[in-house]
């Protein structure tokens, strides 16, 4: 199994001390939040907080956690800003044994959202929204929520997108979606940026072939899943794609296990306890000057006594020590 050097003695003494920034929303005047250390943009994904389930107690934890951009979750954005809400759950409306009842409250749901998503006053809403994050000292570089799979929706996807800031809204690779959202971003002047979970352990997987669907196509790359499924080294794969990677999720996990060996691999760690080369991806990015994201994933299980905030707090902390 491989095995990388870690940055843990003076983390582990932090994390054993609690020291992590926690506050409040930022007062008037007060220094704003910035988790851009040695240039290298530190964020973090949203479902790092998925515990977490009001949107304004979700930027709250932006602000604890000591972070100064996300890749936010678009889970529940729609319905904090006022839109229609379907009575019919999402389970059903897949369902083909539909009472009459439940179609004509989908189509009239359907209607409503359409109407919502198109007003002006909702655009507006979406411009407030951005504005609350940046007054809070968080930008929203990535989205992670689409309405649809028709070029309708996507189109509006990318709006919404555009509106909060980001660069592009990111999505699970594979060759639908990097046909239908790459066009999409090219439509909008935008960013297509896809996700991998465990896709580079399939031999016949072709990133190259995905990516070149279209030039607004870009990788959302996870370090993490990738050793973890692959057991190759996520170094070598960002040297060689840089260029056409946006971001980075950052985790630990350790490494695939060799075939008939009774260590389980793939298992997801804190950060400095499993075989993921953080800290050589992180100084690697920073090395070349790199513009990738670089945004945490809390995925291990968070120890008796902490929370979400507290542990992608550490793990944040984690990061600029490597950067230092």
């Amino acid at each position: 199994m491989m095995k990388f050097k870690k940055i843990k003695s003076r983390f582990f003494v932090l994390a054993a001390a609690g020291l992590m920034l926690m506050t409040s929303l930022p007062a008037q005047g007060q220094e704003p939040i910035n988790s851009n250390y040695g240039g290298v943009q530190i964020g973090a994904i949203t479902y790092s907080f998925r515990s977490i389930r009001e949107v304004d107690a979700v930027l709250q934890a932006c602000v604890d956690a000591g972070l100064s951009s996300v890749e936010l979750m678009g889970t529940g954005v729609e319905a904090y800003l006022g839109a229609p809400e379907s009575t019919v759950s999402r389970r059903r409306m897949r369902a083909s044994d539909l009472t009459d009842e439940e179609k004509g409250a989908i189509e009239k749901y359907q209607k409503d959202i359409k109407v919502w998503r198109y007003s002006d006053e909702t655009m507006d809403k979406y411009v407030a929204f951005k504005q609350k994050f940046n007054d809070a000292g968080v930008n929203i570089h990535i989205y992670k929520w689409t309405a649809g799979m028709s070029d309708e929706d996507l189109d509006y996807s990318f709006k919404v997108a555009k509106t909060l800031g980001a660069i592009g809204i990111t999505t699970e690779i594979g060759e639908e979606n990097c046909t239908k959202v790459g066009a999409a971003a090219e439509r909008a002047g935008m960013l297509a940026l896809f996700h991998n979970h465990y896709q580079y352990a399939d031999e016949d997987f072709d990133v190259d072939k995905l990516l070149a669907l279209s030039p607004a196509n870009r990788l959302n790359f996870d370090i993490g899943h990738y050793l973890g499924s692959t057991g190759k080294d996520p170094v070598a794969f960002i040297e060689k794609y840089h260029d056409q990677i946006a971001s980075i999720h950052i985790k630990d996990k350790t490494a695939k296990a060799p075939e008939g060996s009774e260590v389980k691999g793939n298992v997801n760690m804190p950060f400095g306890q499993g075989d993921t080369p953080v800290n050589e991806v992180l100084q690697l990015i920073q090395k070349n000057n790199w513009p990738i994201y670089c945004d945490i994933e809390l995925e291990y299980k968070i120890p008796e006594g902490s929370d979400a905030v507290k542990e992608t707090a550490i793990c944040r902390e984690y990061c600029k020590l490597a950067l230092e």
